[in-house]
């Protein structure tokens, strides 16, 4: 394992750019460099590391960091947005950066103030292992890693099905359970270039193979005190949740705006019978409008602890996944033909749209939270 030292990460300079200017940085690395990948991405024959560290000195993974106990996810969610209007596996792999970050940011460890600074800045990558322990936490599955303590940390075995924006570098965090204590958890940064950890290639998916998913074996490995987020780890858990899920809503802003301009760009062809459709993009304008002022009301607020803020938030993310399917369908609609050829995006859009319905916490999770709420 190479370890977390002063050496490898050196703090970062604080940036000083706006929420705007982090925006518009990230919105044209999107246009120039990330338009012509995203085919490829999809297909599963790029995994974008490079302009992933681009994306970093631009400021797109450091402008949610705690202050003073304040955050905004704004600039976060708005920027993994620019990203998602031209590709959604590219938007996803964002949430798992800024997810990380995330992480980092608000872990009460001392020794991850470096490797918070490293995630920021692009330097480091990784990714978010939390769909076991979400699905755990609302009693869907049992947590699939398991770690006792040791002297100076923890060893933890257990394999995990998917982890996403992952390679032989990456870090991600993720949770097990204490076996010798059931229910007890802690969370816990995962170095994938340790040797006792396996990254197992994924079967392809419908979409979005480029986006460094593997499974991930865990055969004793040592965790050290300095990686550990939070023992235990249910009230960071509960602090971190609506950030986790909020920022999720870029993947489904940016997709919808695609999906609005997919269909206006066939109105002037195809708009003499499109108008029969139930569904119009004004219809989804409007939706958008809606959602958008929303999520940005919520994300200025991640640390609320009020059981109706909690609701909201996956209120807010049940309608983005809905809201992303309708608009990924209606376009393909609207498109005809065209739009099933492989060469155009709304077939991609709608194969995107649907993974946006079905990530952690998918639909039919976000029903049973609320159900349960």
């Amino acid at each position: 394992m190479t370890p977390v030292t002063a050496s490898r990460l050196k703090p970062e300079q604080e940036s000083h750019l706006s929420s705007g200017s982090v925006v518009d940085a990230v919105a044209s690395l999107a246009r120039r460099e990330l338009a012509p990948l995203a085919g490829a991405i999809d297909s599963g024959s790029v995994y974008p590391a490079e302009l992933l560290r681009r994306l970093g000195d631009a400021g797109a993974w450091g402008s949610h960091r705690p202050d003073q106990g304040k955050a905004d996810l704004g600039c976060a969610i708005q920027s993994i947005a620019a990203l998602g209007e031209v590709c959604g596996a590219t938007a996803f792999m964002a949430w798992c950066q800024n997810t990380l970050a995330w992480y980092a940011f608000n872990s009460g460890n001392p020794a991850l103030a470096g490797f918070a600074a490293g995630v920021a800045s692009g330097r480091i990558l990784g990714g978010t292992g939390l769909s076991n322990p979400m699905k755990s936490l609302f009693g869907i599955e049992k947590l699939k890693l398991k770690g006792r303590r040791v002297d100076g940390g923890y060893v933890v075995r257990g394999a995990l099905p998917w982890v996403s924006n992952l390679g032989p570098e990456h870090y991600f965090g993720t949770i097990f359970e204490i076996e010798d204590a059931p229910g007890e958890m802690v969370m816990f940064l995962a170095d994938c270039s340790d040797p006792a950890i396996t990254l197992q290639p994924c079967k392809p998916f419908l979409a979005m193979d480029g986006t460094g998913t593997y499974g991930v074996q865990f055969r004793d490995l040592f965790v050290p005190d300095d990686l550990i987020l939070a023992a235990p780890a249910g009230p960071y858990v509960r602090k971190i949740r609506a950030g986790f899920i909020l920022l999720q809503a870029g993947m489904a802003i940016g997709l919808i705006r695609d999906c609005i301009a997919i269909m206006n760009e066939v109105g002037g062809s195809l708009g003499h019978v499109n108008r029969y459709l139930p569904q119009q993009p004004t219809d989804f304008q409007k939706l958008l409008s809606e959602l958008e002022a929303q999520t940005m009301e919520m994300a200025a607020d991640p640390f609320n602890a009020d059981d109706g803020y909690w609701r909201a938030v996956v209120e807010l993310r049940l309608q983005a996944g809905d809201a992303s399917v309708a608009a990924a369908h209606a376009a393909m609609l609207h498109c005809g033909a065209r739009g099933y050829l492989m060469s155009h995006r709304a077939q991609r859009r709608l194969r995107e749209a649907y993974f946006i319905a079905i990530v952690t916490p998918a639909t039919k999770q976000l029903r049973k939270m609320l159900a349960e709420t």
